[in-house]
């Protein structure tokens, strides 16, 4: 007997059509908040990630369960975002976890990172885990910057609602990648770096809201011995919310 075949991901040509196709399976009161409550993004932004292959949607009965099950999960979750997300756990000489604090985005918010969270970036199609930590170091901390990488674990997987597209579920494949410093970066105290990688704000759609992206990040260094032990416990916590 034939495995059955993975979910086949949605496609989007136009932001009308995804306008269209979440408007009909997403509460209205939800989408209405996507780009005007603190910290979310703009359907640009969604439909932008699409297109780069950042994120797929696929159908909720499609992605996940038993046939039993799947009309249940249809009426619960209709749609589902899913992202694999490369978390980057960068440390200096004496062992300090790097972890991002807050972010400026370009609508002026500071958004702040309350559990705190490592390097982290969405993975692009065909992209290692490895490779999307060297392109995360180069876009967010900087062209300067160094580190080696060393290795990984193995993924799992994180179903939650999306914070940064409210009624929206979402899929997490988080891939830990471990990593040192080599040159480029201050190995103590608090420093703030400026986003390289994050143009999408420059897209201009008719009557669409422009998308929202980061400008600044803030990081600190955490000793797993100090007082921010819970800081440091929750980093991959903080790497799911990353791609909110």
């Amino acid at each position: 007997m034939r495995p059955p075949s993975p979910p086949r991901p949605l496609a989007f040509p136009t932001l009308d059509s995804l306008a269209a196709f979440l408007g009909s399976r997403l509460p209205a009161s939800a989408l209405a908040s996507w780009g005007t409550a603190p910290g979310t993004k703009t359907l640009l932004n969604l439909f932008l990630e699409l297109s780069q292959g950042e994120c797929v949607l696929i159908s909720a009965a499609a992605a996940a369960a038993p046939p039993s099950q799947q009309q249940q999960q249809q009426q619960q979750h209709p749609v589902v975002r899913a992202v694999h997300v490369a978390s980057v756990r960068i440390r200096n000489g004496r062992g300090a976890l790097l972890m991002e604090t807050g972010q400026l985005l370009s609508d002026g918010t500071l958004r702040s990172r309350g559990g705190l969270r490592p390097l982290s970036e969405k993975m692009r199609p065909g992209e290692t885990p490895e490779a999307a930590a060297v392109r995360a170091v180069r876009e967010e901390l900087g062209e300067r910057v160094r580190v080696r990488i060393l290795g990984g674990e193995e993924a799992r997987v994180e179903e939650r609602d999306s914070a940064s597209y409210p009624g929206l579920h979402a899929r997490y494949v988080l891939h830990a990648v471990d990593a040192e410093v080599v040159e480029g970066v201050p190995e103590d105290g608090e420093f703030d770096t400026e986003e390289g990688g994050e143009h999408e704000d420059e897209v201009v759609v008719d009557g669409a809201a422009a998308a929202i992206t980061v400008k600044r990040h803030y990081w600190k260094w955490v000793d797993d011995n100090d007082n921010d032990e819970e800081d440091v416990a929750g980093a991959e916590e903080g790497a799911r919310q990353s791609a909110h």
